[in-house]
C-alpha cells in the first residue's frame, strides 16, 4: 500500500471532503470513502468513530479505489451499506453496472458491447475516473456483497460465495483473507434463525418520505403481483419475483431510525440476490441526494411549499422496466384506478401462479414472450381496446429485442426516440417510462393533465390548468431534476 499517493481527483477535494467527514455529513455518504493511514481501514463519511487527523486521511471516490490502495472496510460503518453515487456520466454508468454484478456472469467484452465501447476503452475510462481496473472493481463489489451477507444472514459459505459472484468457495476464501486479513468466519455476525427468509438492509441519504412512496405504489399496485401492507411498524411493499429463472417473493419495509430500508427475501432467491438488490435500489430511489435536489427545486416558489411538506420525496421506480411499460400503456387515457383494475386482470389471467405468504400476491407478471404469443382478442378481453392490446404486443417485442436495456444505456433524447418508435407509444408514455423505469432524473411528462392542473393551481388557485407549452417552459428551470418536480406537483394534488 502507498497511502501517501491518493487518487488525483480525491486529492483535489481533500479539504472539501475532510470538512464533510468532520461534520459526518450524510449528503456525502457513498460519494467518497476515507482511508485512514494509521489503521489501514476505510470508512463512510458518517462513521461514528473519532474523526482522524486530516494528515492521516486519504480520500477515494469508490470503495474499489480504497481497496486497491490496500485499505480494509470498516466493520462499524460498513461501506457495503453506503448508497451509490448518482453522477450522470459514462464512468459512473459503467461502474454501476459492475457494482450490480455485470461481470459475475459476463466478460468485460460483453459489458463493453453493452455500453458501446471497446474493452480497452472501458478499462481506460475506469482507470482515469477511479484509478482501478474493471476486474479490481468487480472483485471489490463481490467481496463487499459477501461481507454484507456474512453480517446480515445465516447463509452457508457456499451460498454466499456463489450469490456474490465467485466461481468457487476456495476462490472466495482466498481473496477475502488476502484482501481483508481475516477469514469470512471471523466477520460472521448473523446467527441461524427459525425464519427461513433472508433479511438485508440498504441505506439511503435522509430524509426519505416513506409514506408518500407507499401511497404512490399502493395506488398503482397490480392486484395479484404486488400490494402495500399496513402493519404496526408502518407500511410495507410486497410482491412476487421471477428473476433469471428463480421464483419467490420479497417484502420492503422502513427502518427510519437507521436511515435504511429492510428487505426480506424468499430463500429461493439467494442465487440472484445481487441483481435483486440492484432492482430494489432502483425501485425505491435509494441513490437520490434529496437535499441537493430540493435545494435546486425550492428556488421556485411553485415547488418550495410542497418540498417543505414532503421533504425527501423520491421518484418511485420500477422493479422491472417491461412491467412498468405495460402498466403505462394500460394507463393511457384512463384513470389510475381504471388502469390498476385492467392491469390486475392481465396479471391474474395470463401470469404464472405462485405461492407466497401474502394475501393478494398470487402471480408472476406475464413474460414478454407470452404477451407476443397471445391473440389481440385475448388481450383485449381484459377490457381494453384492440389498438391498445396491439400496443402491448409491440412493447413486449421491444422488450424481447433488448430495447429497454439499450434505452437505459443511452441519453434521455435517444431513449425517447427509441421508445416513441414503438407503435402506440407517444410522448407521455415514453416520458413516464423514462422517469420511473429507466431512472432519467430529467424526464418530464408535460402532457399529463394532473401536472398541468397542479402547476396552474400552485401559480393561481383560480386557474384551471396550464397548457403543455406553459408547463414545459416553467419546467425548463427545474432541470436536471424535472422528474422530482413532477412528483412534487402530483403530491400537491392530494
Amino acid at each position: 500500500m502507498n497511502p501517501d499517493t491518493p487518487h488525483p481527483e480525491a486529492a483535489q477535494n481533500q479539504q472539501h471532503y475532510y470538512r464533510a467527514l468532520a461534520a459526518r455529513d450524510s449528503r456525502f455518504d457513498g460519494v467518497f470513502f476515507t482511508g485512514v493511514k494509521t489503521t489501514g481501514i476505510y470508512c463512510r463519511p458518517i462513521c461514528g468513530v473519532k474523526t482522524p487527523r486530516e494528515t492521516s486521511c486519504t480520500f477515494f471516490t469508490t470503495a474499489a479505489a480504497a481497496e486497491a490502495a490496500g485499505f480494509r472496510p470498516c466493520l462499524r460503518c460498513r461501506p457495503e451499506l453506503a448508497p451509490y453515487a448518482i453522477q450522470q456520466n459514462l464512468a459512473h454508468a459503467i461502474w454501476k453496472k459492475i457494482a450490480n454484478g455485470a461481470l459475475n456472469e459476463a466478460s468485460i467484452e460483453v459489458l463493453s458491447q453493452q455500453v458501446g465501447l471497446s474493452s480497452r476503452q472501458v478499462r481506460r475510462v475506469l482507470l482515469q475516473e477511479f484509478g482501478v481496473s474493471p476486474v479490481e472493481m468487480a472483485q471489490t463489489q463481490r467481496l463487499l456483497f459477501a461481507k454484507k451477507l456474512l453480517q446480515e444472514t445465516a447463509l452457508g459459505m457456499a451460498d454466499i460465495a456463489f450469490a456474490a459472484g465467485f466461481g468457487s468457495v476456495r476462490r472466495f476464501n482466498a481473496l477475502f483473507s488476502a484482501r481483508y486479513q481475516m477469514t469470512p468466519g471471523e466477520v460472521r455476525r448473523a446467527a441461524p434463525s427459525a425464519d427461513e427468509s433472508l433479511t438485508l438492509r440498504l441505506a439511503y441519504r435522509p430524509p426519505y418520505e416513506w409514506n408518500s412512496m407507499m401511497h404512490y405504489l399502493r395506488g398503482r399496485a397490480m392486484p395479484g403481483l404486488e400490494t402495500v401492507l399496513t402493519e404496526k411498524s408502518g407500511m410495507a411493499y410486497v410482491r412476487s419475483v421471477l428473476l433469471d429463472g428463480k421464483t419467490g417473493w420479497l417484502k420492503v419495509s422502513h427502518l427510519a431510525e437507521k436511515n435504511q430500508i429492510c428487505l426480506q427475501v424468499a430463500p429461493e432467491l439467494t442465487p440472484v440476490l445481487m441483481p435483486l438488490l440492484a432492482k430494489i435500489r432502483q425501485q425505491f430511489d435509494l441513490e437520490a441526494h434529496p437535499l441537493t435536489i430540493h435545494s435546486h427545486l425550492q428556488e421556485d416558489p411553485m415547488l418550495a411549499g410542497q418540498i417543505e411538506k414532503t421533504p425527501g420525496l423520491r421518484v418511485p421506480g420500477a422493479f422491472d422496466s417491461f412491467e412498468l411499460a405495460i402498466r403505462a400503456v394500460l394507463g393511457q387515457q384512463v384513470s389510475v384506478a381504471g388502469a390498476t383494475t385492467v392491469a390486475g386482470r392481465l396479471v391474474q389471467r395470463f401470469g404464472v401462479p405462485v405461492t407466497t405468504p401474502f394475501d393478494g400476491v398470487s402471480h408472476h407478471f406475464p413474460t414478454p414472450l407470452l404477451i407476443t404469443q397471445l391473440s389481440i382478442d385475448e388481450l383485449a378481453g381484459i377490457g381494453i381496446p384492440g389498438a391498445r392490446a396491439a400496443t402491448l404486443q409491440h412493447v413486449a417485442q421491444f422488450a424481447l429485442d433488448g430495447g429497454f436495456e439499450r434505452a437505459a444505456d443511452s441519453s434521455l433524447e435517444q431513449a425517447m426516440m427509441l421508445m416513441k418508435g414503438i407503435r402506440g407509444v407517444g410522448e407521455w408514455t415514453a416520458q413516464y417510462i423514462a422517469m420511473r423505469a429507466l431512472r432519467f432524473s430529467d424526464a418530464f411528462p408535460g402532457g399529463d393533465l394532473g401536472l398541468q392542473k397542479a402547476a396552474a393551481h400552485a401559480s393561481d388557485p383560480s386557474e384551471a390548468r396550464w397548457t403543455e407549452k406553459q408547463l414545459l417552459a416553467r419546467a425548463a428551470f427545474w432541470s436536471p431534476w424535472r422528474s422530482y418536480a413532477a412528483l412534487l406537483l402530483w403530491e400537491s394534488l392530494k
